[in-house]
């Protein structure tokens, strides 16, 4: 039977794809905050470590196993069920549910930022109090609105296909992205006062390498920043011709996935110290402090309208990535089209997520189950059945079709006895730190 399955049209529309779904929220406030906090320029030391044993390891894996089994991750478990691994039927879920989890909670922030864009546009933002804004509408009913408007834009992308859809939307907006991150950056370099913001970020503190805790958050940033979950980049993968190269592919996802968390960082911290705020406010410094930043600076108006549309670019790619791993499992296991699958999932995460939009406490705790435990555990079970379960010989043959560089045996070492035991590692450190990503 010939295969239809969808496919990406080329290298590149898989490429910018791969890095729209790494590029997110957390790339624009998280890794600016704890590359100052634990370690200035020596941060950077363990980050690249991390990102080439467990970032550069994991979507390997994912990517490459997708592509093996030409579906998405309910076909681990009709692998599973074959191999007779106990629970074949229920383990796949856990993955599936992490990342419509993420997408659940996720879809209302990116509801956030589409107010603060609008509110750009329509209202006087420099006679507002900041937290008191962003007070009013999070954790009440005027999130729905918002949060509705997210899922339907998520829907609409993911209705319209591999190519038409998610292809299509990330070969324009990573682009605009990185222009609009380049400009914003260099108007942030120029401030008066900048400098001290970029001795915040690059100044390395040796000592804290030292610490612990320092290589904690490194791991837990490169685990999470390029979206490692046993199953968003496996069904990307699923999509993808034998003659691509997976290895250079992950190798690009994860510099351009850098490359924009230090271009963001280039703009919030400098920015932020120029005019005497704090750049480690967290997540309320995408809601706080870069408002009343953006109030300080001449045309900050304008400036906020293009650094709110560059959010929504990177919102908007990470969003289409998490509910397509929800939506192809629900195609496939019901053999119901994609547009009705779209919307029967879409809406379904929507209406689970009001309770979130109306509870920050909740929305936290959700957030934290999903981020601490469900996340780690994905990856653990896919890519431990990946890397310890599956012929090793169709593991290698699989990474290394496609690429000039024969990696496939040096990527099974490594995913068996780093990342694997390592992510067990993150899934425990998360739990004792509250978090590490």
């Amino acid at each position: 039977m010939k295969d239809k399955r969808e496919k990406f049209s080329n290298k590149m529309g898989f490429i910018l794809s791969c890095v729209g779904a790494a590029i997110g929220l957390g790339n624009i406030w998280l890794f600016s905050w704890k590359l100052g906090t634990y370690g200035g320029g020596a941060f950077l030391i363990p980050y690249f470590i991390f990102m080439a044993l467990f970032a550069y390891v994991g979507l390997v894996g994912e990517i490459s196993f997708g592509r093996m089994m030409k579906k998405g991750v309910l076909g681990v478990g009709e692998l599973m069920k074959e191999k007779n691994i106990p629970l074949a039927k229920i383990l796949p879920l856990i993955p599936i549910i992490s990342v419509a989890g993420i997408f659940t909670f996720y879809v209302i922030v990116f509801g956030w930022i589409l107010k603060y864009f609008v509110a750009y546009l329509l209202v006087d933002m420099k006679s507002l109090n900041y937290e008191q804004y962003f007070n009013s509408f999070a954790g009440s009913g005027e999130s729905i609105f918002w949060h509705f408007i997210a899922v339907l834009i998520s829907i609409l992308v993911i209705s319209l296909g591999v190519i038409k859809g998610i292809e299509k939307i990330n070969k324009i907006v990573m682009p605009l992205m990185f222009a609009i991150f380049l400009g914003l950056m260099i108007r942030s370099l120029t401030l008066p006062g900048a400098y001290e913001g970029i001795k915040f970020l690059l100044y390395p503190k040796w000592e804290l390498l030292l610490n612990p805790t320092t290589w904690v958050m490194a791991l837990g940033q490169a685990f999470f920043t390029v979206g490692v979950s046993g199953s968003a980049l496996l069904v990307y993968g699923s999509y993808l011709d034998k003659d691509v190269d997976i290895s250079t592919s992950v190798v690009h996802t994860c510099l351009l996935d850098t490359l924009a968390a230090l271009m963001a960082g280039f703009i919030i911290i400098p920015a932020a110290f120029a005019f005497g705020f704090s750049p480690g406010a967290g997540p309320s410094l995408l809601f706080i402090t870069l408002p009343a930043v953006f109030s300080n600076m001449v045309g900050g108006k304008i400036l906020g309208v293009i650094f709110f549309l560059s959010i929504i670019f990177a919102a908007i790619s990470s969003a289409i990535n998490q509910l397509e791993v929800p939506v192809e499992a629900f195609m496939q296991k019901f053999n119901i089209s994609r547009k009705k699958s779209s919307i029967i999932v879409g809406l379904f995460l929507f209406v689970l997520g009001i309770p979130l939009d109306l509870n920050m406490a909740i929305f936290g705790k959700f957030a934290d189950i999903m981020t601490i435990y469900l996340i780690p555990l994905g990856a653990i079970i896919v890519l431990g059945f990946y890397f310890y379960c599956i012929d090793s010989k169709l593991i290698v043959e699989e990474i290394n079709s496609g690429s000039n560089y024969k990696i496939g045996k040096k990527i099974i070492v490594v995913g068996k006895y780093i990342f694997v035991p390592g992510v067990l590692v993150i899934l425990i450190l998360g739990v004792l730190y509250g978090g590490i990503g």
